[in-house]
């Protein structure tokens, strides 16, 4: 056999698993739609109503140690995995990242970035006597999420309801509204380790993957003692795919519910993001990008190809709508080619979002 044929027959092997992953999408898709037929949110002052809960997670944490359980004012058991450096202590404080995983995936995958092992050694306190770095990485719930199948339910954060005042429940319209949940289990942990007197407070980060990104980014929007925010592949969390209540952010107060405030627009923000990205999410990030801007928000926007390196735009053919392709059958090459880019961290960016957060303290 020749090198072309064993080569066709690698392609023809490949678009085979390739068809059979998409339709396994499409009738899960219908399945999932016809499942949620009729779910219709009320929208508000705050987005969507708080997610449905479909159960509790507790991680595991490999080298880490499992803090918790805390529970949520929903009664529901809250974790977070803990690493912290040997030397850590109230003489020699260290920064702090927020790490949060991505929807479907439990906290213990912060492993899969190299964070916890960039923690042992990164001086991201600018001072070399101080070398290393705290992470604690949140666990979400079980959650019902406004996303494509199969993440149309399952572990991950609710960026839907946007009720992050930080003054907690507020009341509109004579209405109460509680904070949301994840912002204050979020809450709960950082400010458990705070408590232990080793966190450097003007250096406290958040980061963040996919889902867990969208909510590192509206949890840093909205908390001033955030330094710095450097995420990678964030859908947009004021509005992707079929949220049915999408709202811009807002520097002041919103002019109605289309509108939402957030408290701490002048944090900087880092997204990574790929040209060709699953169900869209690259022109949904630009879109992201715009509404962010526009607010008064210091973004650094980056877009990196399959090999990590920054280009100027993303890839049409993984998608052009700014609210994200959802539908496999619209966009099946973001499904084919964008989905592999969404699942593997882009360690070749480590060091400049760790740079990123050793350049902005918290002022």
């Amino acid at each position: 056999m020749t090198a072309a044929a064993v080569g066709r027959g690698r392609l023809g092997k490949s678009l085979s698993a390739g068809l059979a992953v998409c339709a396994a999408l499409v009738v899960g898709a219908i399945d999932a739609g016809r499942a949620e037929a009729g779910s219709v949110a009320a929208c508000g002052p705050f987005g969507n109503p708080p997610a449905t809960f479909l159960g509790a997670v507790k991680p595991r944490c490999g080298d880490g140690a499992v803090i918790g359980p805390w529970n949520d004012a929903d009664g529901i058991e809250r974790y977070a995995c803990l690493y912290e450096p040997a030397w850590a202590d109230r003489e020699h404080k260290l920064p702090l990242v927020v790490f949060l995983h991505p929807s479907l995936l439990p906290a213990g995958n912060v492993d899969r970035t190299d964070l916890v092992e960039a923690g042992k050694t990164f001086a991201l306190s600018g001072d070399p006597k101080r070398p290393g770095f705290i992470v604690i990485a949140p666990e979400g719930r079980k959650t019902s999420h406004h996303y494509p199948f199969p993440d149309h339910r399952g572990i991950g954060w609710d960026n839907w309801y946007r009720q992050l005042n930080p003054t907690g429940a507020v009341t509109v319209g004579g209405i109460s509204y509680k904070e949301n949940a994840d912002a204050a289990a979020i809450d709960h942990f950082v400010v458990h380790e705070i408590a232990s007197g080793k966190v450097d407070t003007s250096r406290i980060y958040v980061s963040g993957w996919s889902n867990g990104a969208a909510m590192a980014l509206l949890y840093a929007l909205n908390r001033y003692k955030i330094a710095a925010a450097a995420v990678y592949s964030a859908p947009n969390p004021f509005g992707a795919f079929d949220d049915p209540c999408p709202q811009k952010p807002v520097a002041g107060a919103p002019a109605n519910d289309r509108e939402i405030q957030i408290f701490n627009p002048r944090v900087p923000v880092m997204h990574v993001r790929n040209s060709c990205d699953v169900a869209g999410i690259c022109p949904n990030g630009g879109e992201l990008a715009v509404e962010l801007r526009a607010a008064g928000v210091k973004l650094g926007d980056v877009v990196v190809d399959w090999r990590n390196r920054q280009v100027d735009e993303c890839a049409d053919y993984c998608g052009i709508d700014p609210n994200g392709e959802g539908s496999i059958l619209r966009n099946p090459l973001g499904y084919l080619i964008g989905l592999p880019h969404h699942l593997r961290w882009p360690f070749a960016w480590n060091s400049p979002m760790l740079d990123f957060f050793r350049s902005h303290p918290l002022k």
